[in-house]
Order: structure tokens, then C-alpha cells, then sequence
């Protein structure tokens, strides 16, 4: 089972990664702008339509990569202190009330929203240019389904923590400063105590 949550980790990671260059559009567009704007006295009418749908596609599209790192805002004052089979109870059930029906509906309306922008060649309402923004609603329900797959991914990890008292392995490629700073501050200490001295 293990295997099965890391190859849906991957499939997180390559979806988020992809993605990711669109912050490179975004600052292209972003930076074009402001040239044209404050520099050459001529402002585009395209974007602000690009920056927002960059914008949205990154922030749609990273979120089961988000979650398949761990990553989302916790508040954990509580969480924290708990074993890891209590960890695992208390996200089990918060993914069966609250993330499932969410995803759920999300793919469920998202599907037929994004048909009817097609079936209309919808474009932007926000600026004279018309983008067409159909396209990106396809990223709703694009989104949920990967959205829904990490969660099943983040379901079994749970029932693994409740079975062991123990989280399973995830994939890991980006660590917080303050996870590092902690990490070697409880190397010094053991170094310290290893030697015969104290630790602080």
C-alpha cells in the first residue's frame, strides 16, 4: 500500500511541477505590463486576464501536490501533541466530512461548468481584449479528480498510522527552513550529550 500512495505522490509532483512555469508566464506577463504601463505610457489589455489565469491554474493545480508534501496550513496546537495513531483517526474522519464532499462537488459541478464555457467559447468580461478563458475551466474539474486521487492517497497513509502508531514514508523535495534549523539543533544536542557534556 505504501508503494501505491508514493506512485500517487509522483503523479502530484509531476502535475505540480508542470505547472509550476506558469509562474514564469505570469511574471513575464506581469513585467511586460509593468514596462508598458509606467515606461512606454501604453498599457496592455490582455494582462491582468493573464495574470489571473496563470494565477489560477498554479494555485488550482498544486494543490495535490501541496498535499501529497504535507504542506497545507495546519493549525496543529492540538494535532501536535497528539500519537500518530490519534493524528491518523482525526485526519481519517476530517478527509471523510469535509474533503470528499468538497472534491466531490467540485468535480461533480465543475464538469458541466466547464462544458457550458466551451459550448460558448467564453471570454474575459474584465478587459476590451476578450481572452478566451474556457480553456482554463477545464482546470476545475481537472483539479478535484487529482485532488480526490491525493486524498486517497492521504486515506491510506491514515489508516497506516492507525494500524502502527506510525506515519508512513512520503516523498519529500523541499524542507522548510525552520525544519532544518530544528533538525541540526537536535544533532548539536545529541553530539553534546554523546560527548559527555549537557545539552541546552
Amino acid at each position: 500500500m505504501e508503494q501505491f500512495t508514493l506512485m500517487i505522490d509522483r503523479i502530484s509532483a509531476g502535475l505540480g511541477k508542470a505547472f509550476a512555469w506558469c509562474i514564469i508566464l505570469l511574471t513575464f506577463g506581469v513585467g511586460y505590463e509593468v514596462f508598458m504601463r509606467y515606461v512606454l505610457r501604453a498599457p496592455t489589455t490582455w494582462a491582468f486576464d493573464i495574470s489571473y489565469i496563470m494565477y489560477g491554474a498554479l494555485f488550482m493545480m498544486a494543490g495535490a501536490y501541496t498535499l501529497s508534501r504535507n504542506a497545507h496550513v495546519r493549525g496543529d496546537v492540538v494535532y501536535r501533541l497528539m500519537s500518530p495513531r490519534g493524528q491518523g483517526l482525526m485526519d481519517l474522519l476530517l478527509y471523510l466530512i469535509f474533503f470528499f464532499p468538497a472534491f466531490g462537488a467540485m468535480l461533480i459541478y465543475g464538469f458541466p461548468y466547464a462544458q457550458m464555457s466551451w459550448r460558448f467559447n467564453e471570454v474575459s468580461i474584465y478587459s476590451p481584449a476578450g481572452v478566451p478563458i474556457y480553456p482554463s475551466k477545464i482546470i476545475i474539474p481537472l483539479a478535484a479528480s487529482f485532488m480526490l486521487l491525493q486524498g486517497l492517497a492521504e486515506v491510506i497513509r491514515c489508516c497506516l498510522a492507525i494500524k502502527n502508531n506510525q506515519w508512513p514514508r512520503r516523498l519529500h523535495d523541499v524542507e522548510e527552513m525552520e525544519t532544518m534549523i530544528l533538525r541540526e539543533a537536535q544533532d548539536q544536542a545529541r553530539a553534546a550529550v554523546a560527548k559527555g557534556g549537557t545539552a541546552l
